[in-house]
């Protein structure tokens, strides 16, 4: 989509886009083919019904968080591909300039970041793909937390959301850092789209609104999480060697997240 087109694609609906740009795009395009050779002479990446994400148009790809390759995967191999959400922190060292060229979106995760949500509500009135991790951080990945940020990108653009299964990226008893074994597997199952609203939700979008359209979002990742294990027979690792978990704020949608 020209830059032209992308400027009638509603960016004047509230929250306004007009004036965000679109993040990077030619490292994450681009660069794709030799980064899954690279990864896949490490471990292999199998995609189980990766045809349900849509061929075109905006998408939310929501994901459990098990390890610390689940984002570069999501990015990486997805049918599409996908600007995902990231912890600000990354982006203070030497590998924040590589990621904002790979089109990937800083997130403030203690505060509300309006920048970082018009950049996400920017991709996807442009008709791209956003990639968010509502548990907030790496863990057991079995949705015990669950934050609203997936489910008010749906409300606010009408964008399809995707619930996304990560088995494999970290064993049982792996850091926060491990990598997944060399010459493992790591699965990524995607379930059926999940449409919170068929167009983007009157101005503003209530606390209540958000909240219930979030736990119905975590239902159905749910849901998918169940079919990935029936899928590939494998499970989730586990959580977090004691005292690596990160400080994430209680802004969730469930007790442990609440």
């Amino acid at each position: 989509m020209t830059r032209r087109a992308r400027a009638g694609a509603g960016h004047d609906l509230l929250p306004s886009t007009t004036t965000t740009p679109h993040p990077r795009t030619w490292l994450l395009h681009g660069g794709r083919p030799t980064s899954r050779w690279l990864i896949r002479r490490r471990f292999e990446v199998a995609l189980h019904r990766a045809e349900r994400v849509p061929a075109r148009g905006g998408v939310v790809l929501a994901a459990n968080h098990v390890g610390v390759v689940d984002g570069p995967v999501l990015a990486i191999f997805s049918p599409r591909p996908v600007h995902v959400l990231t912890k600000g922190e990354v982006f203070r060292g030497p590998l924040g300039p590589f990621l904002r060229a790979a089109g990937q979106l800083p997130l403030d995760r203690f505060h509300v970041d309006a920048a970082a949500v018009r950049s996400c509500v920017r991709v996807l009135r442009d008709g791209g793909v956003v990639g968010v991790f509502p548990e907030g951080r790496r863990g057991a990945g079995d949705l015990g937390r669950f934050h609203r940020g997936a489910a008010y990108l749906a409300l606010v653009t009408g964008a399809p959301v995707v619930p996304v299964t990560f088995l494999g990226t970290r064993e049982p008893g792996g850091g926060a850092s491990a990598l997944p074994p060399r010459g493992g597997r790591v699965d990524v199952v995607y379930g059926e789209p999940v449409r919170l609203v068929d167009a983007p939700a009157p101005w503003p979008r209530t606390q209540e609104q958000v909240a219930q359209a979030s736990l119905l979002l975590r239902r159905r990742m749910l849901d998918t999480l169940e079919e990935a294990r029936a899928l590939t027979g494998r499970d989730l690792p586990g959580p977090l060697p004691p005292g690596e978990l990160e400080d994430d704020p209680h802004t969730g949608v469930v007790e442990q997240g609440a």
